[in-house]
Formats: C-alpha cells, structure tokens, sequence
C-alpha cells in the first residue's frame, strides 16, 4: 500500500513538476532562514550557560539614587565599601547562602608582553584564583586549585601561548608584561583554552589578583596620571539560595560595611533612614542581555538588548509561516486536478481514511525533501551569514539534537498543514458531482484568500519595521555626537611615559600641513573606553582630564567662559570645564555658570571656566550624563588624538609612523580611528539590522514565490472561463485584469492590516532610545506600493500567458 502510495506521489510530482519545484524551493528556503535565525538566537540565549554553576553564579554591583540631575540610578560593578577587606570576603563571612567569591580586573588596554626574544600584544586582567573554581574555564596545562595563587602567576590562554612561545605547554615558564611603563615578570601557572564564543567573560591573559593588590597605589602610575581599575567579584550561592530576592538582607550588609556616616554630605541629602546605594545581585546568565546596565564603567561586556532578540524570532517564525503558508496554498491548489482521480477511487471503493492518509502522506513527504534541502542550503550560507551576523555559528546536529528535533517537527507539522485540508475535503466529496466537474477548489476559496492574505500582510510589516530599523541605526551612526570624530586617529600611548612623550610627539607633528591638531586625555571615548566614573559628595559625574587643546582640536563648542589653563593636582581650587546636563543639574544657566564653584574633590574646590554643549560619549541611546573637564601640569596622557587633514589619509598616517618610531623605537604604534571607535558602539544595532532588512527580503520573495505558484494554478482552474470569455469579445487586457484583480485587493487589504501593526511595533521599539527617528507613514506607503509591484510581476506573466492563450485551445482542454 505505501508503495503504491509513494508511486501515485511521484507520477503527480512529475505531472507538475512547476509547481512542485515552487513547493519545494520556498518551504526549503523558509527552513534555511528558520534554521539560521534560530541559531543566532539560540547562541545570544546561551551565553555562559557552559558552566555548570551557571545559574547560581551572581555579580555584585551598588546602585545609587538618581543624584545630580540624573533621570537613572547610576550602577557600579567595583564596590569596597568602608573597610580595606574584600567585599567578596566579607559577604562570605556574613552571609551563609554565600558559597564562594572571586575577584576580577577587567583589561584597560593593551599591554605588551615579551618572551624568549618574541613581543606581542595583549589584554591583562586580573583575577583570583577562585575564578577558576566557580567558573568552568577548562585548563589544558595546570591544575584548577593552584593557578594564579602566587602573586606573580599568570594564566595564558592557549592561543596566546603558541603565538609567543610556538607551543602550549609552557606552565613554569616566565614572561614580562608590560604594565604603565614598567615590565614586571610572571610565571605561568596554567594554560587555559580559548573562552567559547559565547562566553561573557573572555581573556588573553589572566595574571594574579594579589599581584594587582600589592602593586596598586604606585607601581601602575602613568606620569601624573593614574590607572583605572575596574574590579567586579563574583559570588557562587549555595543550590537553592535565594538571596537575589532578599534585599533586607543585602541592605543589612550594606549598612554594616558602608553605613550612612561614612559617605559624608550625603547625610545632608538622605534621611537617616535611608541608604542612597543598594548592593544588588545580577545573575550571571542574563549579563550578555541586561542592555539596561550602563554603569559608569571603563569597560564592560558587550550587550544585546533583548528586544532584538524577540524581533528575530517573531521573524523566524513570520518566514517560516509564510513558507507554509505557501506550500500548504500551493498543495491546495494542485489538488483541483485530482479531484476526478479522488472521484474514480471513491467509486472503485477507497475508503475515506485511505485518501487523507495518501494526502497527508504526499505532503509529509514533500515537506521533508525540503526539510533536507533547507539544511543543506542553511549550511552552505552559513559562512555568508556569520559574516553578516558578526559572530562563529556553526551546527552541531551531531551534539545538539534540540537544533534537529525542531528542524524535523517544523517538516512534519508543514507536512500536515499541508494535506490536512485538502485531503479532508476530497474524502468527503460525492463522486457523482466530482465526475461531473461540479466541484471546484483551489485560489479562489476563503481558506486561500485568507491564507494569502495573512502572509502579505506579516511580509509588509517585516519590511515597514525592517526599514525603520536601518533608518535608526544609520542615524545613530552618523548623527553628530557633538564633537567631530571624523578625521581624527587616535594612539595608545600605554606603553610609554605619556608626560614626556606627548609633547615631544605634539612638537614634531606641529606646523605640518598634513596635521590639524594634536591633544591627549586621560580617558577615550568609543566603544571598549569610557570616561571615568566619579561620584563623590554627592555629586556624580562622568569625568576626564585633558590637555589644554583638548576642546578646539576634538571639535567640541564653548558655549559660556573660555578653556581653564593647567593646574597642579595638588592645588585645592580646581578650574575645570561642565556640560550643559551638569549646568542644569546645579540650576544654573549659561549667563551665571562661569565663575561659579562647588566641592566636587576630597579637600578640593571646583571652579567652573567654562560651559561645553552636551555631546555624546557614550551610545546615543542613552541620555548625556553630567560631565566635568580637568586640565592638569601632567602634558600627556595615555589618549594622544591626531586630526589629519580631510582626503587621504595614507601621507599622515605615515608622517605619524615616522614620528612615532623615532621617538618610541622598539615600541609598535597602536593607533585607531575616532569614528570607528565610537561606531562601534552600534555594531551589534549594525549586524542584527542587516539580518532584518535580509529577513525581510525573504519573506517578500517567499511571498511573490507562492503567488505566482498561486496565480498560476488560478489561471489553469479558470481555462474554460478565460476561452468563454475571449470569444464573446473580451480583450487580451481586460483578461489579465480579471486574473490579477483578485490578487491586487488581497494585497490591500494586506496593507492595511500591516500598517497599524508595524507602527505600534516600532514605536514601542524606538521608546528605548534617547534620541531616535520619527516614524513617517511615507514608509508605509512605498512599502505597499513596492510589494503590489512585486505582486503584479509574479502574477503578471501568468495573467499575461492566460490572456495569449487561443479560446478554442482553451475550451478543448476542458
């Protein structure tokens, strides 16, 4: 019976092999994009979830009471509290749900790092050893409970260490890192394999939190300057801890270890009873997607908002149900011509349950030929779409046999999607009327029309949100952020004595045509740098410390006073710069600020010169924070930022080069490009917005895919009524506005059911962004005229070849 089944299945594949071919090229093109969306989810969903302790691992962070004007309480990762004893340590102590804890530095910058006559780059942080207990980092040389428990031990990854040393095992092996501008020697107490791509926490080198801690104060100066330390501990809570949801008990640790008389003036602006700053637990599993943490961190871990992670799989899905949509219209639609073949075995005697297996059967069948295609094509553009998704997916059907089972029921339910309706129609029509060509099914019924409209009207509101989507990421990428990035390089003067050297690399590079201005500053700005965090008295604010031509050559406008001069660290009255949020914050305006004074220092006066206009240091989705300037005796810092002259680049790069080795031989100049750095904040908005608008794409190709499947099989089930008509005199036009004008309402009212729901979308969307584009209906619009364009093509050479076909042909075929 089944072979028989499988034989009528093939000889009707053949008959039609068309529409066959449509059937199975939209479904396996839904799969592959089904398939390749679902993995990048599924990855951005599993981050850190490879460790076994994952869902028990916690991070510490304060946060404190919106002060100083700002909108949002301001969140720390490093908190010490009032008593010189390791937060982590402490907690241990005091709380019993505490299992372990460990500490971690994150890199600022690059180090150099040398070792048996090879030199290379790399990030150092810091951490623990500990770190290696609570996290599941695999070692491939060293032994978890002994690594980084000297204070000169270091751990390498393993890539790291073949680059410099050509080999992996290497534990017991020194090396010099590169530390301001001192190197100091490490052993190596471990090799630890490459952190997974979907690791929050990744490293190249790990060297020795006791280290950092007996060093720190003096050793790690630069000039003047000092060296920003980000510290984040992480505590391990016993199985079934329910600490996170316990903030008496956290707020009772808080008071004991940093109580309200220990912050000062804060006591003026508080009541007693109230703590300004809370101690909260973030779970280690959801770091990569709390978009909503924007502490005032030097650097922290890359982020998705998990909006964008709902958008896809709403996209995932909407392609796959278009897919269906197709192929289940299109299996409709083949049945009309076997309706008499239904008719004659009803009459030989098959049973009503035989044909809807048979039915059911063919479309299963056809479904998972396409299944198999699907993944096929998904793995071949796989390489394509980790280009465009930024990241290292690959499938692991082997491992995962989650990523196979979904693929096959996704193949099984289409399937009977599929043939479930027209096999439940065909077994239960009368064999006289079949016969007789009473009976008619295919384009033309609600259940179709309802079907096609569905799908039009989800491919409209892929593309009107897709749209809207590149339109804000584009405008986040290239509005101004109130400075002028472009044209400006920017040098990692780590590595050296930036107070000596800046001012002989600013005086060599002066008076050169090719160079419009040389200045430094303690803090970067882009992605991966910050400006420093600062919250003192009170007072909270994003802080730097510039050169004195820091302002002109950045671009950046004075809107009140003029630039301070330098000032000695040591002195009490400190002139410095504001922005516009901290002038308002303090209820001044542009006509009092300068010449006011407040007490933002320990011991120390601010007094303010000047006003700068607000501009955007950060992502342009977050509000401007309050911001103070300080100049300083110390001439260089680490930050040295080069505008060239606009055209091509390549003469002042090479001047820079030049420079730069002349004066720091042996030391490889690091350089980047402002604009890079600060675009690089949106490249997760930049690759997730190319994977909607391709998404979108797609499904407005599946869509004018099943159309013209659909028009077609229209066409053939209206032959006797096109000849009919041609010989009472209709027109080869009026014909091919018969054919499409059933199609063309199908696409309006498409649009109009899209249109309301990609607004209300979109608009929730954009609600997160601080400075965002407006949603013009204009959009809409082109949207749907575009898609009835593409409408009309599909189903416009059917309609056309309907209309050329002789009435007399016509009429004999039926």
């Amino acid at each position: 019976m089944l072979k028989s089944y499988l034989r009528i299945a093939i000889r009707n594949l053949q008959k039609q092999k068309g529409f066959a071919f449509i059937n199975l090229a939209g479904l396996a093109v839904g799969i592959a994009c089904f398939s390749l969306l679902i993995l990048y989810v599924t990855n951005e969903r599993s981050f850190d979830r490879f460790h076994r302790n994952a869902p028990n691992i916690y991070r510490l962070y304060t946060e404190w009471a919106p002060i100083f004007g700002e909108r949002e309480p301001t969140q720390y990762t490093d908190f010490a509290g009032a008593t010189n004893q390791p937060i982590g340590e402490a907690m241990k102590q005091d709380i019993p749900d505490v299992d372990a804890t460990a500490q971690l530095e994150l890199p600022w910058g690059v180090s150099l790092m040398r070792a048996e006559n090879r030199v290379i780059r790399v990030e150092v942080g810091f951490a623990e050893g500990g770190l290696f207990t609570i996290f599941d980092f695999p070692l491939k040389y060293g032994s978890r409970t002994a690594v980084l428990r000297g204070a000169n031990d270091v751990v390498l990854t393993e890539s790291r260490a073949n680059q410099l040393f050509g080999r992996d095992d290497v534990v017991g092996k020194t090396v010099d890192i590169q530390l301001g501008i001192t190197y100091y020697t490490f052993t190596v107490s471990g090799v630890a394999y490459d952190p997974p791509d979907n690791s929050t926490i990744r490293f190249d080198v790990l060297a020795s939190f006791g280290f950092l801690k007996g060093k720190r104060g003096d050793a790690f100066d630069i000039g003047n300057n000092w060296h920003p330390t980000v510290v984040q501990t992480y505590v391990l809570l016993k199985p079934g801890s329910k600490l996170a949801g316990k903030p008496d008990v956290l707020d009772g640790f808080m008071r004991k270890y940093s109580p309200l008389s220990s912050m000062g003036d804060l006591t003026k602006t508080w009541k007693k009873s109230e703590m300004p700053v809370t101690l909260k637990l973030q779970p280690l599993l959801s770091i990569h997607t709390d978009s909503w943490f924007h502490g005032y961190s030097f650097t922290d871990y890359e982020t998705i908002d998990p909006a964008s992670t709902w958008i896809l799989l709403g996209i995932a899905g909407g392609i796959l149900l278009i897919a269906c949509i197709n192929f289940t219209t299109l299996a409709i639609g083949r049945s009309v011509a076997r309706a008499k073949e239904v008719g004659l075995r009803k009459v030989v005697g098959a049973e009503k349950r035989q044909i809807i297996f048979q039915f059911l059967m063919e479309a299963i069948m056809l479904s998972a030929i396409s299944a198999v295609f699907g993944l096929l094509l998904a793995d071949l553009a796989l390489p394509w779409f980790n280009q465009l998704a930024g990241r290292n997916l690959h499938f692991s059907f082997g491992e995962d046999y989650l990523q196979l089972a979904v693929i096959a029921g996704v193949a099984l339910v289409a399937g009977i999607l599929a043939g479930s309706y027209p096999a439940l129609v065909l077994a239960h029509f009368n064999p006289v009327e079949v016969l007789k060509s009473k009976i008619r099914l295919g384009g033309s019924n609600l259940f179709t029309k309802s079907l096609v409209t569905f799908q039009f009207a989800l491919s409209m509101a892929l593309i009107g949100c897709t749209i809207i989507i590149l339109q804000q990421t584009s405008f986040m990428i290239h509005k101004s952020p109130g400075f002028d990035k472009e044209n400006v390089v920017v040098i990692d003067a780590g590595q050296l004595d930036p107070g000596k050297m800046f001012p002989l690399f600013r005086q060599a590079l002066a008076n050169r045509p090719e160079i419009a201005g040389v200045t430094s500053a303690a803090a970067g700005m882009g992605a991966g740098k910050d400006l420093l965090g600062y919250s003192d008295k009170g007072i909270s604010a994003a802080i730097n410390v510039i050169d004195t031509g820091y302002v002109r050559v950045m671009g950046m406008h004075l809107l009140a006073g003029s630039m301070p001069g330098q000032s000695p660290i040591g002195d009490s009255i400190k002139p410095l710069l504001i922005n516009e949020t901290a002038m308002r914050s303090f209820g001044w305006n542009l006509g009092n600020a300068v010449g006011k004074t407040f007490k933002p220092f320990q011991g120390g006066t601010g007094l303010v010169a000047g006003v700068v206009q607000n501009f955007n240091f950060r992502p342009l989705g977050e509000a401007v924070r309050a911001q103070f300037f300080i100049t300083s005796t110390d001439n260089g810092f680490v930050n040295f930022y080069v505008r060239i002259r606009p055209g091509d680049p390549s003469r002042s790069l090479a001047l820079i080069e030049s420079t730069w080795k002349a004066l720091a031989p042996g030391v490889p100049l690091n350089y980047s490009f402002l604009d890079e750095d600060v675009n690089a904040y949106y490249r997760s908005e930049k690759n997730w917005s190319r994977i909607v608008a391709w998404a979108g794409g797609i499904s407005v190709f599946l869509a004018c895919l099943g159309l013209l499947g659909l028009a077609a099989l229209t066409a053939v089930n209206r032959t006797k009524e096109i000849g009919i008509r041609k010989v009472l005199g209709a027109s080869e036009a009026g014909v091919v506005l018969l054919v499409a004008k059933g199609f063309i309402q199908l696409v309006g009212v498409a649009f109009v059911i899209a249109t309301p729901v990609a607004w209300m979308v979109m608009h929730r969307w954009l609600a997160d962004y601080a400075e965002r584009v407006s949603i013009n209906w204009v959009i809409f619009v082109v949207v749907g005229l575009v898609t009835l364009a593409l409408a009309m093509v599909a189903i416009g050479h059917q309609a056309i070849r309907a209309a050329m076909t002789s009435p007399v042909k016509a009429l004999r075929t039926e």
